[in-house]
């Protein structure tokens, strides 16, 4: 496949993975859930003996309102029922008369949905049932064991506490015997309030507070979600190993088919069959785990005679979710449909933003470039190879003495001329800023957040101090508005000295990673504005960042300019704030693998913006690695290559120009798509669809989709299988919708869908099928980076279906401003293809964008007879016929012609219009004929 002196530079052999963090012992230092407390109590505690107390119904405009009664040695809980307008039931349950206020997430659900009026259908001594939607929906309480049944049209979907694993520890006054007391023993009351771990030990200021709760999903066999895990996309059964876990880490070159955290968590579940799909929001931020288990269970169909009867195997997915803290704040999703899941949890918790366009470039990133030399180097290496990138980005050795919101002045002394540099070709600067902050009383920012009061407090009132890159540091409380705010002036041009406005930020190490700290990250028992501890907010600390963060540099342009900030660390709400990388991969095959399924699991999480370091952070890939990894990152939301000081260096011209060319190719093409990728996003930022789908999004009833992870759709209209094996010639794509057809992008040729193809591949091969009944816009040619798109021409790909259709939009703005949010400052024209005819017309009332683009061919696959002319019109404008406008592509070699015919599954030729010329943002038709 390489040419002999490619396949040279392979490495023979990789040493094994060492950590980059100084005084790194391995993974051991992370909890199994055997480790942890809370976890054990509510797996080997007795089942749950609650009981609703049907006679304390109230129905108030919030929902209908329990209260329920457990073992006598527990308090009274109360149960709120709120059906809502969005099509979901959330479940609340706190403690009815608490001691002290339990911490309820703020911030991440961005407006609450309206609730529906609840109508009490029947009650009996056994249950009550309530009504919603014009009897569409119901619910059904049962006294005991107390249970919760949410059904539609008759039939049961959801069951709460089916297992009856309901868990809610209530808070109690401290034991007599201090908890820090050496003398405890396991099984004293005392040793609740603290548990130890290795050499660290956690005092629990609250006590235990643990709270569970077990869903049933009827009929269910496919879950996802919950990133996030370097794992599979269908959700394990995992009654045989470990629970996955949902607690923020810095876990480095992380295990693979692992349920262990990383550094993020998205508590929503996703459960999906041929005619309907749910979801499951845990709204809490402390440590989670959840245990999944399939169960097929025999029933008896009562529809037929005794004799007859036939053994029925109905399926269902049990869901048992256990959490340190909190209260009980479960939102269940009713689709019905994926589409509508999607718009349902991002109307919860908010639809992703709008990023700007060039942040859809590629991003060249290294820990770290050297100098300024180094980075304009680089620069001007990606001109001289022809090979279009936007943002080049810093890693912390740019700063002075790891002290962000600084600049070395040895290394970078000018570096306002070196953005202006790489501003005058459009470019980008992006640099790393950490939530640690350097221990330094002759620092004015360290001062400044210490007289300030914007540390994270240890159990004892000081400020937390703990270890990362700059040494001693202490981590700034981002959940504090005001420490946001403060946070958020550090990034005004005046504050920031040496920034311009062409730089954008990248937060990593915000889990927060503390290198001497607990499993590698801040103890639970520190403390947090309002007094609350660590333990129950900690999956929220990297979300709050990225908040202050990206209203740093909103605020910085006056409220005018998109901001663009990376983050390792995400919760639920991240989508709204910018991108998320997968973090510290290693340069194998195993891990181009995984970052399939690992990036479609963030994104049907709300997570769309999302994407992995090409090439791998640690390790050098060899060539043909690097490729295959170039390819599949091209096809994936964020694109950026990223390696670790330790690697050799790996810019795209440095492995020859076999490797070269197909690296040059591959971005090239991802700049050509810009347009349709813009288009995505815009689509997510308005209705929450997710960028990149499982197949299943798009195919729902087809069970053959339901497991696959190594190919996906981009958008409705691409499907991309990237290559992921090592020295293959040929794989296998499956090409869903037996009523489908599917063209090869690269070679035009059309093929029935419901099967599964052997595709030839060479190091060149990057299998993407465009669905047939879809339009997709490209740019004409690629550019040095983004701007230049919007001064390029667009081509147009008309793939249609057996019926001759084919349908799809382009969105346009500044690509950079909110004017397309308060002045409707955007452009959103559907083009629309039927008998010939392809109009393209406005799909927006609201949008005036003159944007001065215009369409210059329009490719039609899939005419099922040879068209002889093409007549053009433009609204207002006198039609044009003409036959020269026609050039056919992809004939069959050796024909002395070119032919427009149509072979179904053989080469198809595709018929091309050139030379139009046509305003995007006019109303016009072309008619081939």
């Amino acid at each position: 496949m390489f040419s002999a002196c490619v396949l040279e530079m392979a490495e023979v052999s990789q040493p094994p993975v060492s950590s980059v963090v100084p005084g790194d012992e391995g993974k051991d230092k992370f909890k199994k859930s055997d480790h942890l407390a809370f976890y054990r109590r509510q797996i080997q505690g007795p089942s749950s003996e609650h009981r609703a107390l049907l006679d304390t119904l109230v129905l108030t405009e919030k929902g209908a309102c329990f209260e329920l009664e457990g073992p006598v040695t527990q308090a009274r809980l109360l149960l709120t029922v709120s059906p809502c307008r969005n099509e979901s039931v959330r479940i609340l349950i706190d403690e009815l008369q608490p001691s002290r206020a339990r911490y309820r997430v703020p911030d991440v659900i961005t407006e609450e949905p309206r609730c529906e009026p609840l109508r009490l259908e029947g009650r009996t001594e056994d249950s009550v049932r309530l009504s919603w939607s014009s009897g569409r929906y119901e619910c059904r309480v049962w006294h005991f064991p107390f249970r919760v049944e949410i059904l539609c049209e008759d039939e049961v979907m959801v069951t709460l506490n089916s297992k009856r694993k309901l868990w809610f520890e209530a808070l109690q006054e401290p034991p007599r015997v201090p908890p820090h007391s050496s003398e405890l023993e396991e099984n004293h009351p005392g040793s609740l309030w603290k548990e130890t771990f290795r050499q660290f030990v956690d005092f629990k200021a609250n006590g235990p507070s643990g709270v569970g709760l077990d869903l049933c999903l009827h009929g269910f066999s496919h879950l996802y979600g919950l990133p996030e895990h370097a794992d599979r996309l269908q959700l394990r059964d995992t009654r045989d190993g470990e629970p996955y876990r949902l607690y923020n880490l810095d876990v480095f070159a992380y295990d693979l088919q692992s349920c262990l955290g990383l550094y993020g968590s998205v508590p929503l579940l996703v459960a999906h069959k041929p005619d309907r799909t749910l979801g499951v929001f845990w709204l809490n931020a402390s440590e989670t785990f959840v245990n999944v288990q399939y169960s097929p269970r025999d029933q008896q169909d009562d529809r037929t005679p005794p004799v007859k009867r036939r053994r029925v195997q109905q399926q269902q997915a049990d869901v048992h979710w256990l959490s340190e803290s909190g209260v009980i704040d479960c939102r269940v999703l009713l689709g019905p449909g994926p589409l509508q899941l999607f718009s349902q949890y991002s109307g919860l918790t908010g639809h992703p933003a709008l990023p700007p366009l060039f942040s859809l470039g590629y991003h060249q990133c290294r820990w770290n470039y050297n100098d300024d030399a180094d980075v304009r180097a680089v620069d001007a290496g990606f001109d001289s190879h022809n090979i279009p990138y936007d943002v080049i980005w810093l890693d912390i050795e740019h700063t002075d003495g790891k002290r962000y919101f600084t600049w070395d002045p040895l290394l970078f002394p000018e570096p306002t001329g070196l953005q202006r540099h790489l501003d005058t070709k459009h470019r980008k600067l992006v640099v790393i800023s950490d939530p640690h902050i350097k221990v330094d009383p002759d620092w004015s920012l360290y001062c400044e957040a210490r007289d300030g009061g914007h540390f994270v407090k240890d159990r004892e009132g000081q400020i937390y101090r703990g270890s990362c890159w700059p040494g001693e540091s202490s981590y700034l409380d981002f959940s504090s508005p005001a420490t946001r705010a403060w946070y958020s002036r550090c990034f005004a041009l005046d504050k920031y000295k040496g920034s311009t406005p062409a730089l954008f930020v990248w937060n990593d190490m915000n889990e927060p990673s503390v290198f001497d700290g607990p499993e590698q990250t801040m103890p639970k028992d520190a403390v947090h504005h309002g007094g609350w501890e660590h333990r129950e907010l900690h999956n929220l600390y990297g979300f709050y960042q990225h908040m202050a963060t990206v209203q740093g540099l909103i605020t910085r342009s006056g409220g005018t300019e998109r901001p663009f900030v990376l983050s390792r660390s995400f919760f639920a709400g991240s989508q709204r704030l910018g991108a998320v990388w997968t973090g510290d991969n290693v340069a194998s095959w195993e891990y181009l693998k995984i970052s399939i399924p690992m990036l479609l699991s963030l994104s049907i999480s709300g997570i769309v913006f999302c994407g992995a370091d090409v090439g791998g952070f640690v390790q050098d890939p060899e060539p043909e690695l690097l490729v295959r990894w170039y390819q599949a990152a091209s096809l994936q939301p964020f694109f950026r290559g990223h390696s670790a000081k330790e690697t050799k260096r790996r810019e795209p011209w440095l492995f020859g120009e076999e490797v070269t060319a197909a690296i040059r190719t591959a971005i090239q093409q991802r700049y050509c798509l810009l347009p349709y990728w813009y288009t995505l996003f815009h689509q997510a930022h308005t209705s929450g669809l997710p960028v990149i789908r499982p197949l299943w999004v798009e195919f729902r009833e087809e069970q053959s989709t339901f497991t696959l992870d190594n190919q996906y759709m981009i958008g409705g209209a691409l499907l991309a299988c990237p290559v992921t094996d090592a020295g293959v010639k040929e794989i296998q794509v499956f090409l869903p919708g037996s009523a489908e057809m599917w063209y090869d992008v690269q070679s035009a040729k059309a093929y029935r869908g419901g099967r599964t193809l052997s595709l030839p591949v060479t190091l060149d091969t990057v299998p993407v099928f465009q669905r047939g009944g879809s339009v997709v816009c490209r740019s004409a040619g690629c550019g040095s980076c983004t701007a230049d798109l919007q001064q390029l021409p667009l081509s147009i790909t008309v793939a249609l279906n057996a019926q001759g259709f084919a349908d799809g939009e382009l969105y346009l703005d500044d690509g950079r401003s909110f004017c397309y949010r308060d002045r409707k400052a955007f452009c959103l024209r559907r083009f629309h293809m039927l008998s010939g005819r392809l109009l393209c017309r406005s799909a927006s009332e609201e949008g005036r964008f003159d944007c001065g683009a215009v369409v210059q061919s329009v490719t039609v696959m899939g005419l099922k007879s040879k068209p002889s002319t093409a007549a053009v019109c433009v609204s207002g404008e006198e039609p044009l016929v003409h036959q020269d406008y026609f050039s056919s592509n992809h004939a069959t070699p050796g024909s002395k012609e070119n032919s427009a015919a149509f072979h179904p599954e053989g080469t198809c030729d595709s018929v091309t219009v050139r030379d139009l010329d046509l305003p995007v943002s006019a109303d016009w038709e072309v008619k081939i004929s």
